[in-house]
């Protein structure tokens, strides 16, 4: 990884600190909606590193999609993972708010955990190049 800000990597150590529990939470056969949560911020925290990498703000939001357009004003290659962060997105709300709350199975967190690894190792890629 070529040289970035202690700002830019704490991003992207925020982010391992999620891909940690959720390595942890599968192993250990753990609730499936706190898994999902953690993929999407594992996207969120990735995608604000990349912009913060990339000199521009990072705004307190969390829609992964916002994001990822962010990310796409910068290399258009992003694009392709607009399936995976509209996968995502339905995970912050919903595993956070009573009134929204939906039950998630464990193939649903097994493909969050996937997709995110993906957005990871996408992110680290453009950081490398």
């Amino acid at each position: 990884m070529s040289e970035i800000s202690k700002y830019v990597n704490d991003w992207f150590l925020r982010g391992e600190d999620d891909m940690g529990t959720i390595e942890i939470l599968l192993k250990e056969h753990g609730v499936p909606n706190t898994i999902c949560f953690h993929a999407q911020q594992v996207a969120e925290k990735y995608f604000k590193g990349f912009l913060a990498y990339n000199k521009k703000n990072v705004r307190k939001i969390h829609a992964i999609e916002n994001l990822l357009k962010a990310c796409v004003a910068i290399d258009n290659s992003f694009e392709q993972l607009n399936e995976d962060a509209v996968f995502l997105d339905q995970f912050y709300t919903e595993t956070r708010y009573a009134d929204d709350y939906i039950e998630f199975s464990r193939e649903d967190a097994q493909k969050a955990f996937e997709v995110a690894t993906h957005i990871k190792e996408f992110v680290l890629d453009k950081i490398k190049n």
